[in-house]
C-alpha cells in the first residue's frame, strides 16, 4: 500500500522534463503530439517546450476530455485549431478515436505526454493504444513521456475477458493494474495486443527517483472530475456506480467522493447535484437531495473494494433495477460475472476468491514489463 512521502525522499523526475534525453529523437522530424491540460513541463505547456526548442509540430491530438481537460466524460471533442499556435487539433474521441491514415500523413515521430490515474476503464490507455496502432501502421515512432501512477501501488479486481473489450476496457488486465502508461505500452508490445499483431517503434522516457509503493500527488487534475487525490483513489470502486441510476457526486465539488440517490431510505448524507461549468454538465439528479455516504473522510491508503457498490445493492428498495444499466457494467466489470455474483449476494470475500488465479497469471506475465521495480 501507500507509504507516506519522506522529507528526505528525491524528487521524481517525470518523463517530459528529461528533454536532453527525447529532444535528439525530435530535432529535423516532423512531429505530432498526444497531449492534454497535464501535459506541463515545469508549468509550460509541453506544446510551448517544444516549439521554443525548435522542434517542429504539425498536429496536436487530444484524447477524451479535450485539449484543456474541461470536457465531460463521453463528451464528443470535435477537431479545431489551437489559438496561440495556428495548429491543427485532432480529437480522438468520439467518432474518431484511433488517428486516419491521412492525420497521420506527413508525421515522423508522436510524443505522447497524458497523466494517467492506473484504472483499466480510464480511456486514456485506449487512445494510447490506438495510437500506437496508428504508428505501427504508418511507420511513425512514439516517444512515450512515462508519468507515474496515482494508483500504481496494488494489482487487484477482475481481469477483463477479451469478448467484453470495448474503448473502457481494450485489454486482459485487472482493473487495478500497477503500471504505469509505459510500462503498459511495452505490454502491448510485447503481448501483440495490437491489429495483426503489429509493433510499434516505441520509445519510453523513462521516470527517475520513482518507486511505486510511494505516495503520489497529482498537481495538476487529470480529468474534470478527478479533482484531488482521493477521487483519483476511490475511482475503481465508485466508477461501477456510473452503471446504476446512483449519483457519485458529479454536479457537485466532491465528485467520487460521494454515492447517493432521492430516497432518504440510503443514507443520512445529502447533497444536490447542479451543472458546473467545466466539471459536469446535466449530472444525474440535477437539482434533487440525493441521500447517501460521503466518503470524504476516507483514507489516501484505500484501495479498490466492492463493499460500497455490494451495500447500496444489499439496501436498494426503489422500484426500479438496481443495475439499469447491465451491459455498461459488464464492460466496466470485464466481464458478465460479477453482476451476477452481486445479485447472487456473494460476499466480497467470495467474489474476491474467483479472481485470484487470472491475476496470478496477470503479475507473472506483467513483471516482464515492469520499469520500476515491483
Amino acid at each position: 500500500m501507500l507509504v507516506g512521502e519522506k522529507k528526505d525522499r528525491e524528487i521524481i523526475v517525470y518523463g517530459n522534463q528529461q528533454t536532453t534525453d527525447y529532444f535528439p529523437k525530435l530535432i529535423n522530424k516532423n512531429v505530432g503530439v498526444v497531449v492534454n491540460h497535464t501535459s506541463v513541463v515545469d508549468n509550460i505547456h509541453l506544446i510551448d517546450t517544444l516549439l521554443l526548442s525548435g522542434i517542429n509540430i504539425k498536429k496536436i491530438f487530444v484524447p477524451e476530455h479535450g485539449y484543456r481537460g474541461v470536457a465531460d466524460a463521453g463528451e464528443e471533442i470535435k477537431g479545431s485549431i489551437d489559438k496561440e499556435t495556428g495548429l491543427p487539433i485532432i480529437s480522438l474521441y468520439g467518432k474518431n478515436k484511433k488517428p486516419l491514415p491521412d492525420q497521420m500523413q506527413g508525421l515522423d515521430c508522436i510524443v505522447f505526454d497524458i497523466q494517467d490515474v492506473g484504472v483499466r476503464f480510464y480511456t486514456y490507455l485506449s487512445t494510447l493504444h490506438y495510437v500506437m496502432e496508428a504508428c505501427a501502421e504508418n511507420n511513425v515512432s512514439l516517444v512515450l513521456l512515462d508519468r507515474p501512477n496515482p494508483n500504481g501501488d496494488y494489482v487487484d479486481g477482475p481481469v477483463l475477458d477479451t469478448s467484453f473489450c470495448s474503448f473502457v476496457g481494450m485489454h486482459p488486465i485487472p482493473v487495478v493494474h500497477g503500471m504505469t502508461l509505459g510500462e503498459l505500452a511495452l505490454m502491448i508490445n510485447g503481448e501483440g495486443w495490437l491489429l495483426h499483431k503489429l509493433k510499434c517503434n516505441l520509445d519510453v522516457i523513462k521516470l527517475e527517483n520513482y518507486n511505486r509503493s510511494q505516495y503520489v500527488s497529482l498537481q495538476i487534475k487529470p480529468s474534470p472530475n478527478l479533482p484531488n487525490d482521493l477521487s483519483i483513489r476511490l475511482y475503481p470502486s465508485l466508477c461501477f456506480f456510473e452503471a446504476t441510476d446512483l449519483s457519485i457526486g458529479r454536479g457537485t465539488t466532491f465528485p467520487f467522493q460521494v454515492i447517493g440517490y432521492p430516497d432518504s431510505s440510503l443514507g443520512k448524507f445529502t447533497f444536490t447535484p447542479y451543472s458546473i461549468i467545466g466539471m459536469s454538465k446535466d449530472p444525474i439528479h440535477e437539482g434533487d437531495t440525493c441521500f447517501g455516504v460521503d466518503l470524504r473522510d476516507e483514507d489516501l491508503s484505500v484501495a479498490f473494494t466492492l463493499k460500497y457498490i455490494i451495500a447500496f445493492y444489499e439496501k436498494w428498495r426503489v422500484d426500479k433495477p438496481f443495475f439499469e444499466r447491465p451491459q455498461w457494467f459488464n464492460l466496466l466489470a470485464g466481464n458478465d460475472i460479477l453482476i451476477k455474483q452481486i445479485e447472487l449476494g456473494m460476499s466480497e470475500d467470495q467474489i474476491r476468491a474467483t479472481w485470484q488465479t487470472d491475476l496470478a497469471s496477470f503479475r507473472a506475465k506483467r513483471d516482464k514489463y515492469l520499469l520500476y521495480g515491483k
